[in-house]
């Protein structure tokens, strides 16, 4: 038995990637409402940060628009610009 050959009792696991899509196109949304907190609130991390695209998969149109609209919702207020444990 070679010295680099490595044997396992079980099988490795083997990590599928998801296909990543955006929700946007696939539910037909065309306008993203700033004054919905609860929609915007899962495209925002636990620090209140905006994810990027390439962790929700959402396309580039869109992200425009849903950084647009989670600005507008912070600056009146709806939506906080920093927290701890938002979620």
């Amino acid at each position: 038995m070679a010295q680099n050959d490595v044997r396992y009792l079980t099988p490795i696991n083997i990590e599928i990637k998801k296909e990543k899509y955006c929700r946007f196109k696939r539910s037909g949304i065309k306008f993203i409402d700033y004054k919905d907190a609860d929609f915007l609130l899962k495209l925002v991390n636990e620090q209140g940060k905006i994810l990027p695209r390439r962790l929700t998969g959402t396309s580039a149109k869109y992200q425009t628009r849903v950084n647009k609209a989670i600005k507008r919702a912070r600056h009146i207020a709806i939506m906080p610009y920093v927290a701890d444990m938002l979620k």
